[in-house]
């Protein structure tokens, strides 16, 4: 008698967390969870969607049919880039009568495979990455293939590695090297390097080869010595970008706003000036980089389109559209402030 009490106590508070979330009343999500007559589709969705959120299971009837949660699984939130994405795709989801799931991974933490068992037992209707292990060659790829046999709608937003087969939306990093380069060269800068990620970092390797094939059109050299990788930390852009100064580097190019924030920090330990004696140039354009000093020039990722757009291609698989494989490239916008100046006039010897 006290379970069948406690039992009902349970039940009825679940009622009325679900009722108040959704704003209907308690006989609505009954009928809803008890399979009645009487309530709208979108009343419907939007009483399971509450009971995904709330953390209540689905009635056995429902546990079959998709939930409308859409995973969200960014490397971090410490690079203001990826707060302004899940911005974006939030607001569009939301749009769309869906919630996201924020999954972020930490130090010792979860992992992605990990996000992808929890979303899974959610029964989440898609999944969009940013800034995944899809976009490093070496890493695990287990899960993702798991996605693909499963055929759950997936989108990844910047670079993958072959062979995964999703609709990919990412920013045009031979344009945004291009537009860097031809920047720091109009300056009169002769000596330029370029700071990225890790060496199987897809989106790196195709900076790399931007910065190779602009030092050739222009007949500027490119060796070992101007190019430099690290973790995406301001520690190791400190870190790579001081042996690169030290070198004779008068223009810098960097992979990640966060790299080029280290650049310039380097050049200041040094006994230099950022822009008179070393120009930085970042990538992303997250947030507050006008607010520097000196304020940032930085090569801008459309955020807002590649958000929406990503969002839209997973709506449409979710409704069951057919989307293009082939991979939708962005292109950047180079934004100059003051990190970036003429390079100083060579004393003759």
């Amino acid at each position: 008698m006290t379970e069948n009490r406690a039992s009902g106590r349970t039940t009825t508070r679940r009622l009325a967390e679900v009722a108040k979330k959704v704003g209907v009343s308690e006989a609505t999500v009954s009928r809803v969870l008890n399979g009645k007559p009487g309530v709208s589709e979108a009343t419907r969705q939007a009483v399971l969607t509450a009971l995904d959120v709330l953390g209540y299971e689905r009635p056995t009837q429902l546990r079959g049919e998709r939930a409308r949660l859409v995973g969200l699984v960014l490397p971090e939130l410490g690079n203001p880039i990826f707060p302004a994405l899940a911005e974006v795709v939030g607001g569009a989801l939301a749009q769309r009568g869906f919630t996201p799931v924020l999954c972020t991974r930490t130090a010792g933490g979860l992992s992605e495979a990990d996000y992808i068992e929890m979303l899974l037992e959610r029964q989440v209707s898609g999944v969009v990455f940013a800034g995944g292990h899809y976009a490093e060659e070496d890493a695990p790829h287990d899960h993702y293939h798991r996605l693909l046999k499963l055929r759950l709608p997936v989108v990844l937003v910047n670079a993958a590695t072959e062979g995964l087969g999703f609709p990919c939306v990412s920013t045009d990093d031979q344009v945004a090297v291009e537009q860097a380069y031809r920047h720091l060269v109009a300056l009169g800068h002769e000596r330029i390097g370029i700071v990225l990620g890790p060496e199987d970092h897809v989106p790196s390797r195709r900076k790399l080869d931007a910065f190779l094939a602009e030092a050739r059109r222009a007949g500027l050299p490119a060796e070992p010595d101007t190019i430099e990788r690290t973790l995406f930390s301001l520690e190791g852009g400190q870190a790579v970008a001081t042996r690169l100064v030290r070198r004779g580097i008068t223009g810098i190019i960097c992979a990640s706003d966060v790299l080029a924030l280290g650049a310039v920090r380097a050049v200041r330990r040094l006994g230099m000036s950022v822009p008179e004696d070393v120009s930085v140039v970042g990538f992303d354009d997250s947030a507050f980089m006008n607010c520097t000093h000196p304020p940032l020039t930085t090569v801008r990722q459309p955020i807002e389109a590649i958000g929406r757009t990503a969002v839209t291609l997973l709506v449409n698989q979710i409704d069951g559209v057919s989307v293009t494989a082939e991979e939708l490239l962005f292109e950047p916008e180079l934004v100059v402030r003051g990190s970036t100046g003429p390079a100083r006039a060579r004393v003759p010897a």
